[in-house]
């Protein structure tokens, strides 16, 4: 199996800094509240002082969705639609361990976090443009069909596992209970994120590592070597 962003995307947005992790042995049973804890005061210092729509990893993505022709107000991407939940609520949802997790270092680094259960991907999945006829099932239970046009992550049977890039993920590869091995997938364009997304693996990945005895691979794909194999 492998994960990659196509040329074009590439081309298109030179500024991308991406990285990835993949892990097996992963359970639903696990203590990740001293973790989540430490990750919801570091956003919580952040937004003591701006709100999420001024930091530069959220504008970055802002100014990406406006590219592709979206309204970065009604599509927001997964980190900022976080922030704001948080900054509103003060809390975030506990759904399974390693997305509490995730959600969290998405929260404190202000970057999308996205994570894939590896069961339900037919063979890869590529971050790409959209043709118009992939599937997408939305958590409501509702398949739709991508703008042609549209990034999306595909895979190679045409499900779509995210739509509009990093604003919404499928619920065909959703973390469950039953989840052993995942993909984490993290991405940014804003000045520093070439700095950033290798200290968010490194947060991350040793927090998993640590929380459920595992190894963990880690890579960062670039235009010159845009292929993650696992």
């Amino acid at each position: 199996m492998y994960f990659e962003h196509t040329p074009e995307i590439w081309h298109e947005y030179p500024e991308l800094a991406a990285g990835v992790i993949r892990v097996g042995g992963i359970t639903s049973v696990a203590n990740v509240d001293p973790a989540v804890a430490d990750m919801i005061e570091i956003a919580r210092t952040r937004l003591e002082s701006t709100t999420e729509s001024q930091l530069a990893e959220v504008q970055a993505w802002r100014r990406a969705f406006s590219r592709m022709g979206l309204k970065p107000t009604q599509y927001r991407c997964a980190s900022e639609s976080l922030l704001r939940r948080f900054r509103k609520e003060g809390t975030l949802p506990t759904l399974h361990p390693l997305i509490d997790l995730c959600n969290a270092t998405s929260l404190a680094f202000a970057i999308p976090v996205a994570v894939f259960d590896i069961s339900a991907i037919d063979d890869h999945i590529e971050v790409r443009h959209a043709i118009g006829d992939e599937r997408y099932l939305s958590f409501a239970g509702e398949i739709e069909q991508p703008d042609p046009g549209e990034v999306i992550f595909a895979d190679a049977n045409a499900n779509v596992h995210a739509r509009r890039w990093t604003h919404r993920q499928s619920g065909a590869s959703a973390v469950s209970a039953r989840t052993s091995e995942v993909l984490i997938v993290t991405e940014a364009m804003h000045d520093t994120a070439a700095a950033d997304i290798p200290a968010l693996l490194e947060s991350l990945a040793g927090r998993i590592s640590a929380i459920w005895q595992v190894e963990p691979q880690i890579a960062m794909p670039s235009v010159t070597a845009p292929r993650f194999t696992f």
